[in-house]
């Protein structure tokens, strides 16, 4: 299927050329997948900037980095890479938006979510995007 092979080689080009990811929906709680994911990226050398309005108006801060309270205000501070997304796919289609106007060059919809509609909406505005597929496994499967 073209749609499957252009996911492979969305997932190979993000994880060869992302270095930097905004996590929208960033848990500080560290039993949740979010933060268990992120963890396992920073730890390996990535930049993780946390996207959580609730976090962000507490002026929290999650794995030692202060959180966002948008996507649009962690672009300002940074040059995102890569947008991975831990919403429920009712709540994509904002988060591809803004994905797209902060000219992210990829989308990632963590395991289980997924959204047709952002995700061509996306594609069509040159985003790179991956549905319903774990950053932390496909990492460790071509790492």
């Amino acid at each position: 299927m073209a749609d499957d092979f252009d996911t492979e080689s969305d997932i190979e080009h993000i994880l060869r050329h992302a270095r930097t990811v905004a996590v929208v929906g960033l848990s500080p709680k560290p039993h949740r997948d979010s933060y268990r994911i992120a963890q396992y990226m920073q730890a390996r050398g990535w930049r993780v900037l946390p996207v959580n309005p609730t976090a962000a108006s507490a002026g929290a801060t999650i794995l030692g980095v202060p959180v966002f309270a948008t996507l649009a205000e962690a672009a300002r501070q940074q040059t995102i890479d890569l947008v991975n997304v831990f919403r429920n796919s009712a709540d994509v289609p904002p988060v591809a938006q803004d994905a797209i106007a902060i000219a992210a060059p990829a989308l990632w919809l963590q395991s289980g979510i997924r959204h047709d509609g952002a995700a061509e909406l996306a594609r069509k505005a040159g985003l790179r995007v991956v549905q319903d597929r774990c950053l932390m496994v496909e990492h460790r499967l071509r790492g």
